[in-house]
């Protein structure tokens, strides 16, 4: 266990553009020697989501106490982060420029030879988004309580990407249940679903078990 298991990482804000120039809020905490980085993607922002839901602020203390990098943004229109709410389609543009900000840091990492893997984790509205956002450098695809219909799965670009996918369902979740989130992904290439026991789509109290899913699909790839 590295020494970032052992104290808290101090968070540092970054510079996040998307390419359509809309600058983005962000920060980023990475521990000593990190083993791979999450880039987290918050709720709806019309419903009271940002980077600092407790869900993701969770994530963004506990991966990098695990030895995992976080990197948190604010979609446009949400927090500082500029330009304006678009139902999920410009934020595409968003999560891309959030990988693109963590790929770049992860090979500027001294000793980072061959540098740690990029693995997106989007909750609920950020589920959604990110799963539909391609990018080349990308390791994997996280999906937390992703409702599967703020952006239709057929147009998603990871449904059919051979590099794997894990989507995180909370058992009593009011928008999308286990059973319909296995029906509309079992034709999804090298996916895997877990249900998240006793969880709704919230998932307060659930925060733990959100984070050893994550770190022990980060560790086996």
């Amino acid at each position: 266990m590295n020494d970032a298991a052992n104290s808290a990482v101090a968070p540092q804000p970054i510079a996040v553009a998307a390419s359509d120039g809309t600058e983005l809020e962000a920060e980023l905490a990475w521990p000593s020697a990190a083993t791979a980085v999450v880039v987290l993607s918050h709720p709806h922002p019309l419903y009271g989501g940002d980077m600092w839901n407790p869900l993701i602020d969770h994530l963004f203390r506990a991966l990098p106490a695990a030895g995992v990098a976080a990197l948190r943004y604010n979609f446009r229109g949400a927090g500082s982060s500029g330009g304006s709410h678009d139902d999920g389609k410009a934020e595409q543009l968003d999560a891309a420029a959030a990988f693109d900000a963590a790929a770049r840091l992860a090979t500027e990492q001294p000793g980072s030879d061959p540098p740690p893997p990029v693995v997106s984790a989007g909750w609920s509205f950020g589920g959604d988004v990110s799963l539909a956002a391609h990018h080349d450098h990308l390791a994997a695809w996280i999906g937390i309580a992703a409702p599967l219909r703020i952006v239709d799965p057929a147009t998603m670009s990871s449904p059919i990407d051979p590099r794997p996918k894990l989507l995180l369902v909370p058992q009593h979740d009011q928008f999308r249940s286990p059973a319909e989130a296995a029906e509309i992904t079992q034709h999804w290439v090298n996916s895997q679903l877990e249900v998240i026991a006793g969880g709704d789509h919230f998932l307060m109290g659930h925060a733990r078990a959100v984070t050893e899913e994550i770190t022990s699909f980060v560790a086996g790839l």
